[in-house]
């Protein structure tokens, strides 16, 4: 594919909500734009978009992909970066990391189904990331398509600034052609892809009249020219109506739908029309310079800057890196250097990556999208520049993890490569997050969902040659003395040659929660010398992490060393290191122990109506709501200490009892003691 001019290149998005057809819109136009022969199917596996095994087994895209396409219109050809994105509740991270590259966002939405939770979360990221969006209505020709029920479903929830920008003719079975209400002018569609213009059906008339009315004096409000002419009788030309409306779409006074089916094809060369037409050239990137956030203009002239928005593991070409070029032109063996870490990077040969396929690219303006192989010290999120300029990306960081499981190696021989295999998973997926927990001992790997984490068990065999057998997490409990006590710690050993002689007498109080431990010095006239009391100390923080009488680590406590006998020779550091461990288990061991659980909080958003079930919810997980409060856009929020125990499947059951439009947060708080009819076996 050659380069285009930075003003004719288009990146666009695709975003809704799962199963509404994003991946089949590809394939239709790639197919109306003559790049494939043949439209793949998401059931059969052959889509252009879904190459990875995980994705074509369950039928469903796990991550974004990018499918470049050139379209030509009025003689014009333009480069449409097109970047199919996942709709499933746990790919949501990936989808809206697309709209850091997009300049254009196009909703995909079911006439079947109408507006669902995945198509509020998209239109929620489109107006936190600042991006334009359309709304494209498919499945027009699938049995209970209901267009106008769908459009009055994205006016209600979505406001005024929807407008429809077509109108289907026929619908279901008969749909066969669109009603174009900015020209006022009607296309049909042959069965072979052809298209002839028709006039209004009877039916249609004087709806599609009334729209265009309505439409045409929407789009001159926002042109005092335009308005002043209209309101004088002479009604702009349409190519006039469309660059006003390109400005609208841009600012987000005005969100077109159209309409069509990806199937039958009907409407998606309208809509390929309308990104060229209607979708803005590459906009400024926003970025940290010297830590000032600034725009960087989309000059292919300007200075090298290169945005790394997706690293892919292939089996065979190793990693790949999606690029942005953000400022400048790239071109093959170009030498940059990453901005954070000030290590040099060459491309050695660009390409653009279209499913499976590597076209060669022998440049890349700034607006483009290419990719290059093997920037191993480049992960997502770096920007690439010339040495020596300081910027970054001022992106936020990603969303916290909402379910978990433990991974250990099936082999020893996987143990040994595990490390290095879950360090390339997470460079390629940033939503996933891997740690040791320090207490249990176990590896821990955070996802968005259980699909999420699947997968990645999945990718971790098939693409790293690491097998892993997930456990259950294990809750890390501690617990503390329950009153205060006293003890002796005695050693006294003799087996020739030097003995070994300690004893340190011991008072344990119980100390506030969450202050850890605290160690008095009480000696008094040298019964311990100064030296053996670091050692002292030493051994009752080992006797704490070693566990307490149920096992768990031991904490919140304070520990006062009042006396205690010491031999000129058969003392050590080891021996009173030893004593003081076996006088704390005696204290804890005649005091008793309490064991503690970790207790979250727990932020939770739910759409009105949802608010009581998710309360008697948190009731039964022994959570304690604390605050509820009503948003200003009408959802509930609410916060509550709920133990982590309890929370193990919550992103699951939330999601059931929710319709999955109930969203949360949780983060460690605090520990609390465990009821002893829940205690661990």
């Amino acid at each position: 594919m050659d380069a285009v001019s930075t003003e004719r290149i288009r990146d666009v998005a695709l975003l809704g909500h799962g199963g509404v057809g994003k991946t089949t819109l590809v394939e239709a136009l790639l197919l109306r734009a003559g790049v494939i022969g043949r439209m793949g199917r998401v059931e059969d596996g052959t889509t252009t978009c879904d190459t990875e095994p995980e994705a074509q087994r369950r039928c469903m895209s796990l991550g974004t992909a990018v499918a470049p396409f050139d379209w030509t219109v009025d003689g014009v050809t333009h480069r449409v970066n097109l970047i199919d994105t996942p709709g499933h509740d746990d790919f949501v991270a990936a989808a809206t990391s697309a709209l850091d590259v997009v300049d254009l966002a196009v909703l995909v939405v079911s006439a079947t189904d109408g507006v669902e939770p995945g198509t509020e979360r998209a239109w929620a990221a489109c107006e936190a990331a600042g991006v334009p969006r359309l709304v494209f209505v498919t499945k027009e020709d699938k049995q209970n398509a209901d267009f106008h029920a769908v459009l009055d479903q994205l006016r209600d929830r979505f406001g005024a600034a929807v407008h429809a920008l077509e109108l289907p003719i026929g619908e279901e079975s008969a749909f066969h052609g669109v009603a174009d209400l900015l020209t006022d002018t009607d296309t049909a569609y042959d069965d072979d892809g052809t298209t002839h213009p028709i006039e209004p059906p009877a039916d249609l008339a004087e709806e599609q009249h009334e729209l265009h009315d309505a439409l045409v004096e929407d789009v001159v409000t926002d042109d005092d020219d335009q308005l002043e002419r209209y309101l004088a009788g002479d009604v702009p030309a349409p190519p006039e109506l469309e660059r006003t409306l390109a400005h609208e779409v841009l600012t987000g006074a005005i969100v077109p739908v159209l309409v069509s089916s990806a199937v039958t094809g009907v409407g998606v060369d309208k809509l390929a029309d309308a990104i060229v037409h209607l979708g803005p050239p590459p906009r400024p990137a926003r970025i940290l310079v010297g830590g000032q956030e600034t725009e960087v203009p989309a000059d292919p002239a300007g200075e090298p800057l290169v945005h790394v928005f997706r690293t892919i593991a292939e089996e065979f070409v190793g990693q790949i890196s999606l690029l942005k070029v953000l400022s400048g032109t790239l071109r093959p063996d170009d030498r940059l250097t990453n901005a954070a870490t000030g290590a040099e990077e060459r491309l050695h040969g660009l390409f653009r990556l279209r499913g499976k396929e590597h076209l060669v690219a022998s440049a890349a303006p700034a607006g483009d999208l290419v990719a290059v192989a093997k920037l191993t010290g480049s992960p997502a999120g770096t920007l690439l520049a010339r040495p020596g300029r300081p910027v970054a990306l001022p992106g936020a960081p990603p969303p916290p993890p909402a379910y978990t499981i433990a991974v250990r190696a099936a082999s020893p021989s996987d143990e040994d490569k595990l490390s290095d295999a879950l360090r390339r998973l997470v460079a390629e997926d940033t939503a996933l997050r891997v740690e040791t927990q320090p207490e249990t001992g176990q590896v821990l790997l955070h996802g968005s969902g259980d699909t999420h984490v699947q997968v990645a068990i999945e990718r971790l065999s098939r693409k790293f040659g690491v097998a892993v057998e997930p456990e259950e997490v294990r809750i890390p409990y501690r617990e503390t003395i329950k009153a205060p006590a006293s003890a002796e710690g005695k050693l006294k050993k003799q087996s020739g040659g030097h003995g070994q002689f300690a004893v340190a007498q011991l008072r344990v109080f119980p100390a506030p929660r969450g202050s850890g431990f605290t160690f008095v010095d009480k000696i008094v006239g040298g019964a311990i010398p100064r030296n053996y009391l670091p050692a002292v100390e030493k051994g009752i923080e080992e006797a704490m992490r070693a566990g307490g009488p149920h096992g768990h680590p031991v904490v919140d406590v304070q520990v006062e060393c009042v006396d205690g006998k010491y031999h000129s020779v058969d003392s050590s550091d080891m021996a009173f290191r030893t004593a003081a461990a076996l006088g704390l288990k005696e204290a804890l061991a005649a005091a008793g122990t309490v064991v503690l659980e970790p207790i979250s909080a727990l932020v939770v958003r739910v759409p009105e109506g949802h608010q009581g079930d998710v309360l008697a919810d948190l009731a039964a997980r022994r959570g304690r709501v604390q605050r509820t409060d009503m948003l200003d856009d009408g959802t509930h929020e609410i916060e509550a200490l709920v133990p982590a125990s309890e929370l193990r499947r919550y992103v699951i059951d939330l999601r059931s009892l929710t319709g999955g439009r109930g969203t949360f947060t949780v983060t460690h708080d605090h520990y609390d003691v465990l009821p002893d009819h829940l205690l661990p076996a």
